[in-house]
Formats: structure tokens, sequence, C-alpha cells
């Protein structure tokens, strides 16, 4: 994917939002309690890098990602962290992942097997491996105490594996009604009863978990999404810290034009003017990650909010104003502006969606730059 870096469109990710974030939550934590920062899916489109190289600053233990390719591109970034893969891996990558010290997930023994039959015919270190359980997800993991604790077994006795770790992900950690959320936790607790010396890291914590229940959070926690400043409930449940989000998105006005009443603009001549108005054209689209759902969604000029009028263009988007503007004027799709402000959470409102879907379609094209 090209980066766009010709056009006066960028995220900016803000360090301070980052450590404030990062490091309040692992204060809170316990001496004996690591904190994994989760950055994948490009740093919940932030910038798996760069939001590393920051929560790394701000006392994180650790990494998690979903696929082996991003545990990779940290490892060539030089982070020497212990890495998870949340994801399943295929076991044809067993060695690689030994090789690069990266940690793998699994949930079948046959997995394991298989791995242990390839790292046995090479000189490699042991390959750290997590245990998944499927405790309510639907997911990945182990669901019976008699499949799980043969996987261990197998574990503890192969030459080439090391048992690091045991987990599983709660679904509805971020809302009020805890019912199910207890008896993901009964089940966890009667899974493991069959374990007799659990592995290094035993975690069932992702964000949610850990900000409002974390009496439950083992040793280790995934910190995800509230890390980069969001709320997990999406504003259901209050924070017991202020987050401050880390990511704003701003674009300018490359073209503002007077048009008659009754004139049509867009694609499909969804929208048309009663009266003579002010359309600026503003240079990203749904190639950006600004989907077409947004059209009638208003964004920030000059402090003040201007409707999308028309669909949603590939790479342009048109937008109502009270007055004209000049080219090169500020546009704020996410972020503030005067005293009015436009988060992720009010697109992802808009769009009946949630926040962490709006910054991970974010694509490539828009340069990610680190400001303080």
């Amino acid at each position: 994917m090209v980066v766009g870096t010709h056009r006066n469109a960028q995220i900016l990710i803000s360090k301070s939002a980052l450590y404030h974030n990062i490091s309040n939550e692992k204060k809170r934590l316990k001496n004996n309690e690591y904190l994994f920062m989760v950055v994948k899916a490009n740093g919940y489109g932030h910038g798996a890098v760069a939001v590393a190289h920051e929560a790394k600053k701000a006392g994180a233990d650790g990494f998690c990602v979903a696929i082996l390719d991003e545990a990779l591109q940290l490892r060539d970034a030089g982070f020497d962290e212990p890495i998870l893969v949340l994801g399943i891996t295929d076991v044809k990558h067993a060695s690689l992942m030994a090789e690069k010290n990266i940690s793998a997930t699994i949930s079948s023994i046959d997995w394991l097997r298989a791995a242990d039959e390839q790292l046995a015919q090479k000189n490699l270190p042991k390959l750290n491996v997590h245990v998944g359980l499927d405790t309510g997800m639907g997911r990945i993991g182990f669901q019976d105490k008699n499949s799980l604790k043969e996987a261990v077994d197998f574990l503890n006795q192969s030459n080439t594996l090391n048992f690091e770790g045991i987990f599983t992900h709660f679904s509805t950690a971020d809302t009020h009604n805890v019912k199910y959320f207890n008896l993901q936790v009964e089940r966890f607790n009667d899974l493991i009863s069959v374990i007799d010396t659990l592995p290094k890291y035993v975690h069932v914590s992702n964000s949610a978990t850990s900000l409002w229940h974390s009496e439950f959070n083992c040793n280790m926690i995934r910190f995800g999404v509230a890390g980069y400043g969001l709320n997990p409930s999406g504003g259901e449940l209050d924070l017991p810290y202020e987050l401050k989000p880390a990511l704003s998105l701003t674009t300018e006005v490359v073209y503002c034009k007077k048009i008659d009443a009754g004139r049509s603009v867009g694609y499909g001549a969804t929208y048309t003017s009663n009266q003579p108005e002010w359309i600026a054209t503003v240079p990203v689209g749904y190639a950006d990650g600004i989907v077409r759902a947004l059209q009638g969604f208003s964004l920030l000029v000059n402090g003040k909010f201007c409707p999308i009028v028309g669909r949603v263009c590939m790479d342009q988007l048109m937008i109502k104003l009270d007055e004209p503007v000049k080219p090169g004027t500020k546009v704020t799709i996410v972020g503030q502006d005067g005293k009015e402000k436009i988060t992720l959470q009010d697109i992802a409102s808009y769009c009946d969606t949630i926040h962490y879907e709006v910054a991970c379609l974010l694509t490539d094209r828009l340069p990610r730059i680190v400001v303080e």
C-alpha cells in the first residue's frame, strides 16, 4: 500500500497519551503481574511499532499480536521482549517461531505432536506455548479437562516445547451484566484444576477485565484498546481513571465553491441543495477508511461542525459550509478543534459499530505521525 505523504491528510499519534494510559494501568497491577500490550492489527490502526516503543517506555513487559507476521515485524524492529501470537499459527511455522522466540497459542494436541516432531529434527531453542481455553467465547481453545490434561502432560514431557502460559478470553467483561462473565470464570477455574503446576503466565484479562474486574487478573493482563485511550465498553461503564485518546485524524480543504439551489453533490445525486450553499472538497474517502456510512456525519472546520453531503467517494468527500474557506483550511475528522471535538466513539455510534472497527479500518494510505 502506498503511504500518502504528498497530501495533507494524516493520523497523529500522541506519545504522552499512550504513556499515560499504559503507565497508569501498570501502576494498578500487583508487583507479580505482567502487562502485555496488544499491538495486533497495526496497533489497532495506530501503528504497531510506534505504539510498542511507547508501551515499552510506559512499563509493558511484552506484546500480544494476532498473527505471526505481526510478531516478526516487532522482532525486525528490534524488540526482544516476549511476544505472544494470540491466533492459531500453521504448525509448519513452529521452527520459525522457536528461532525468533515467539510464543504460540495452541488449541489441540495434534498441533503439539506435529510441532514436537518438526522441532526434534532441528537444533533450536524450545518453542514457548500458551494453551488456549474456550470458556464461552466459542473461538479457540480446549473445552474439556480430559483433552486439556492430555495436552499439558504432553507439553511437560516434551524436549522441544515449553509450557509457558495458559489463558482464556472473556466475551462480556465490558457490560453491566456479569452473569456470563462469572460463568466463564467458573469454567476457567474448573479447567485449570487438572493442572498440577501452572505455567509462568496465567492470563484472562483483556482491557475490560483489568479495568472493571481486576480481582481476576491472575498474573498477566493483555492490555489492548484501553491503552489507546478508548473505553472498552464504549461508554456503558465508567472508567476507574481517565483514558486519553491517542489518535487524531486531520486533513484539509482542497477546493471550495458555491453551488446554486437545485444542484446535486456526489455519486447517485443523493444530496440536492435547497438554496445556494458553500461546498468544500476534502481529499480523503473510503479508501482511507472513511466509510460511506458517514454520509451526513459532521466534521470540524474552524471549530464548527460541517456535515458531509453526498456519498463519501473512494478518495474524496464533500462538506457543507456556512461560509467560504480557503484551500488548506484544516479539517478535523477525529480530534479537538477549538471547544468542539470528534471521537472515534462518535463515528462508531453514527455507523452503528464499535470504535475498535473504526480505528482498524483506517488504511495505511494515511501516514501515522508520532507527536508529543
